[in-house]
C-alpha cells in the first residue's frame, strides 16, 4: 500500500513539474511573440512616419479662423471615442491637416471632416466625397484655388490631387457626388463662409488624381502639382 501511494507521489510530481515547464515554455514563446508583434507594428509605424503615412496629425490644430462655437465643439469632441480615421487630408497651402472619419453627423464634423456615404473610399477608384464644416476645418478651403495641391493619405499610400474647378450648388444638388470613372475628390461645405443661420448653398472644391507615392509618374506629378500654384 505504501508502495502504492509514494508512485502516485511521484507520477504527480512528475506531472506537476510537466506542467510548470509547459507553462514556462509557453510564456517564454508568447514573450517572444509579443516581442516580435510588437518590433514588426514599430517597424511599420517608423515606415509609416518616414513617407508620412501616419493616419493621426501630426501637427496642432490651428483654430485662428474657426468661430468659438466650433471651438468648443471641437473641444468636446476630443472626450469622445471614434474609430480610426480613413485617411488624413492635408492641404499644405493653408496648414490643414485633418484626419477624415467616417460619416458626416455633427459630432464627426467637429472631430474631423467626414467620408460622404455612397462615395468612393480613400485610396481606391470614384469620386471621393468629404464634408467640412464652414466654420471649423474647412473654413480655409475660401484660400484655396485651381492648380492647388490637396493630398489623402491612407495607411497604404499618398494620392496627390489637383483643384480643377470650385463652383457653388444649392444643398439639393447631389451631382457633384456622382461616381465617375478615374479618381477624384470633391470636399463639401456649407457658403457663405460667414453667413449667420443656415447657409444657403454649398462650397464645392473638385479635383483630379495627379500622382500617387509608389507609381512610377507619382514623384514628377506631385512636384508638378506642388509647385503649379507659384
Amino acid at each position: 500500500m505504501l508502495g502504492r501511494i509514494q508512485r502516485l507521489l511521484l507520477i504527480g510530481g512528475v506531472a506537476l513539474i510537466g506542467i510548470y515547464v509547459g507553462m514556462q515554455t509557453h510564456r517564454a514563446i508568447m514573450s517572444r511573440t509579443g516581442l516580435l508583434v510588437f518590433e514588426k507594428a514599430r517597424a511599420e509605424a517608423d515606415v509609416a512616419k518616414s513617407k508620412g503615412l501616419l493616419l493621426e496629425p501630426s501637427q496642432k490644430v490651428d483654430v485662428k479662423l474657426w468661430s468659438e462655437k466650433r471651438i468648443a465643439a471641437y473641444e468636446q469632441s476630443l472626450l469622445e471615442r471614434f474609430n480610426a480615421p480613413l485617411a488624413v487630408l492635408r492641404i499644405a497651402k493653408v496648414n490643414l491637416e485633418v484626419p477624415v472619419l467616417e460619416g458626416t453627423d455633427d459630432l464627426t464634423l467637429n472631430r474631423g471632416v467626414g467620408h460622404i456615404a455612397g462615395t468612393g473610399q480613400p485610396g481606391e477608384e470614384g469620386n471621393i466625397g468629404i464634408a467640412g464644416h464652414r466654420d471649423g476645418f474647412f473654413r480655409v478651403l475660401k484660400d484655396i484655388g485651381p492648380g492647388d495641391a490637396i493630398e489623402v493619405v491612407t495607411a497604404s499610400r499618398r494620392d496627390i490631387y489637383r483643384v480643377d474647378q470650385i463652383i457653388l450648388v444649392y444643398p439639393n444638388d447631389v451631382s457633384v457626388l456622382q461616381s465617375r470613372p478615374g479618381r477624384w475628390l470633391t470636399l463639401v461645405t456649407c457658403y457663405p463662409f460667414y453667413f449667420v443661420g443656415s447657409a444657403p448653398q454649398r462650397y464645392i472644391v473638385q479635383a483630379s488624381l495627379a500622382g500617387s507615392e509608389g507609381s512610377p509618374n507619382a514623384g514628377s506629378r506631385a512636384n508638378e502639382v506642388a509647385t503649379s500654384k507659384n
